[in-house]
C-alpha cells in the first residue's frame, strides 16, 4: 500500500510553518506553535484521529495570533489534501459526536473536494486567557478550504469554553479518522458518481 503522508512548508513575511501528516498513523504528535491553547487542541486532534502530526510554527505573535492560527489551518489543510492524493478508496464521509463534561459537539466532514464551513458554537465566551476563540473559526475555514472538505461543526451545548472547544476538536478527530479510512468495499475506486473528486 502506498504511504499516505505529506509534508508542507509555508513561509510568508508573517509566519514560518512546517506540517507533516501521516494518515495511517497511531496518533503520535509533536506540536509547537507558540500558542499553548492551540497546541493542546492540535494534540487532541492527532491523538483521537490516529493521524501522526508534526507541526512547528513561528509567527508574529507579538503583533497578533491571527496570522499564525490561520496559516496553520492553511498548511494543515494542504498537507491533508496532499496525503489523500486522488482520494481513491477512502470512506469519504465521517462524523463524530463527543462530550466533554457538560459540553457536547458534533462534527461532520465530507472529503468530496467541495470546501465549505458551517460552524455554530453554543458557548458565548470569547477568550481563554489571552487567546481569542474567534480565531478558531479562521483556522477551521482555512483548513476546510485547503483540505477541500465540507466541514460542519455544531457545539450543541455547554458554556465552559475549554470544554466546548475540546469536544469540537475531539469530534473533528473522530470524523477525520472515519472519513480518511480506506473502505475495503471501494477497492481503490473513487467514492463519487462523478468519477472525480
Amino acid at each position: 500500500m502506498k504511504k499516505r503522508s505529506a509534508k508542507v512548508k509555508r513561509i510568508t513575511r508573517e509566519t514560518d510553518i512546517t506540517v507533516e501528516i501521516g494518515l495511517d498513523g497511531r496518533g503520535s504528535y509533536t506540536i509547537s506553535t507558540g500558542i499553548a491553547f492551540l497546541d493542546h487542541m492540535l494534540e487532541l486532534l492527532a491523538k483521537h484521529s490516529l493521524l501522526d502530526l508534526k507541526i512547528t510554527a513561528k509567527g508574529d505573535l507579538k503583533v497578533d495570533y491571527h496570522h499564525t492560527v490561520e496559516d496553520i489551518g492553511l498548511a494543515l489543510g494542504q498537507a491533508l489534501d496532499k496525503a489523500l492524493g486522488k482520494r481513491a478508496g477512502i470512506t469519504r464521509y465521517g462524523w463524530g459526536l463527543v462530550p466533554m463534561d457538560e459540553a457536547l459537539s458534533q462534527v461532520v466532514v465530507d472529503l468530496g473536494g467541495r470546501p465549505y464551513l458551517s460552524m455554530r458554537m453554543a458557548t458565548k465566551k470569547k477568550k481563554i486567557l489571552d487567546f481569542d476563540l474567534g480565531l478558531l473559526e479562521e483556522f477551521f475555514r482555512a483548513f476546510s478550504v485547503q483540505g477541500r472538505m465540507n466541514l460542519h461543526i455544531c457545539q450543541m451545548y455547554g458554556k465552559e469554553p475549554h470544554h466546548a472547544y475540546e469536544s469540537v476538536f475531539k469530534a473533528l478527530a473522530k470524523a477525520l479518522r472515519m472519513a480518511c479510512s480506506l473502505d475495503s468495499k471501494q477497492k481503490g475506486a473513487l467514492p463519487s458518481t462523478k468519477g472525480k473528486i
